[in-house]
């Protein structure tokens, strides 16, 4: 890679990774389903009107959407608010490479083989780590949560490399108009048209720039950029760069919201992170074309399975 582009992926990385920090300074704001409804609205409105009509079926974009905006994120942003920590979320998420490669051996016939399947063991190893790291620490609830998250992540991705959509970005702007009516209605029955009309008329500049934080800058630059890279470089070169992001995710976390990080979670943190690594970079045998044709890592993010071009 290009050395700007190289800084990019980096730069990427990075974004979402202070992501979990926005998030967690929102949670002070928004109730968790408002704040992921607002993300969605702003993310899709007005780009929707410029990236053109969508270049898949709608059965996929209604997929990923549901799995992806509504389940995902209304599961994280729950689970945070539920008292998981920013930096311990941005780095249990990445177990979605897991949940990923299981759901594409049993979706895409992708065999594992003995590489990946190491991965997934170290990486469920520090799953198990975090999990009694966690405990000690305080409920489980939020930890839990954002397990889920992970898991409707791994369902998503698989939808995604289904789809195999030709433009990331035309792709993830149209994903994000599917949640909004969904996540504002959960809002309303769940958290309460009281305390949604007590955040939004309390709404102050920290409270927007939150919002055009992981709306703008998160999800339509991250996604833009990311998918930009996939279209110039194979998957296999821009994938690891995603194993920053719970890098960025702790590290941010503990230097703006004071967030300790014990033994335990460095040894969940090095498990987790090689084990995603193992799982994501190994290449995966296909047992049909649909998985042929994806061309990427099953711990790719969804941008990389939108956006990698089929061999």
């Amino acid at each position: 890679m290009r050395p700007v582009h190289t800084a990019l992926a980096v730069l990427v990385a990075a974004v979402w990774g202070f992501n979990f920090v926005v998030i967690e300074i929102g949670l002070g704001h928004f109730p968790p389903l408002l704040l992921s409804a607002l993300r969605f609205l702003v993310a899709a409105l007005p780009a929707v009107f410029f990236v053109g009509r969508p270049k898949v079926a709608w059965k996929w974009i209604l997929g990923v959407g549901a799995a992806l905006g509504i389940a995902k994120f209304g599961l994280l942003f729950t689970g945070m608010a539920a008292g998981m920590p920013a930096g311990l979320s941005s780095l249990v998420l990445q177990i979605q490479a897991v949940f990923t490669a299981v759901l594409a051996a049993l979706v895409l016939r992708e065999r594992p083989g003995r590489v990946r399947m190491l991965g997934m063991g170290v990486a469920l190893a520090g799953i198990g780590v975090a999990a009694v790291d966690r405990g000690i620490a305080g409920p489980v609830t939020g930890f839990v949560l954002v397990v889920a998250a992970a898991a409707c992540w791994g369902i998503s991705n698989v939808l995604t490399r289904r789809a195999s959509p030709p433009d990331a970005l035309n792709f993830m702007v149209w994903v994000c108009t599917v949640p909004v009516l969904p996540l504002f209605a959960l809002s309303l029955l769940l958290e309460g048209p009281e305390r949604d009309l007590a955040a939004l008329r309390s709404l102050d500049w920290s409270g927007a720039a939150v919002i055009g934080y992981v709306a703008w800058i998160s999800t339509v630059f991250g996604f833009g950029a990311w998918g930009y890279l996939l279209r110039r470089y194979p998957a296999s070169a821009v994938a690891p760069f995603s194993l920053l992001v719970p890098v960025f995710g702790m590290s941010s976390a503990a230097l703006v919201l004071g967030e300790s990080v014990s033994g335990p979670r460095w040894l969940a943190a090095v498990l987790l992170v090689g084990g995603v690594a193992l799982t994501s970079l190994a290449p995966a045998r296909t047992g049909n074309r649909t998985g042929a044709a994806s061309g990427v890592s099953a711990g790719s993010p969804p941008a990389a399975a939108a956006a990698s071009p089929a061999r």
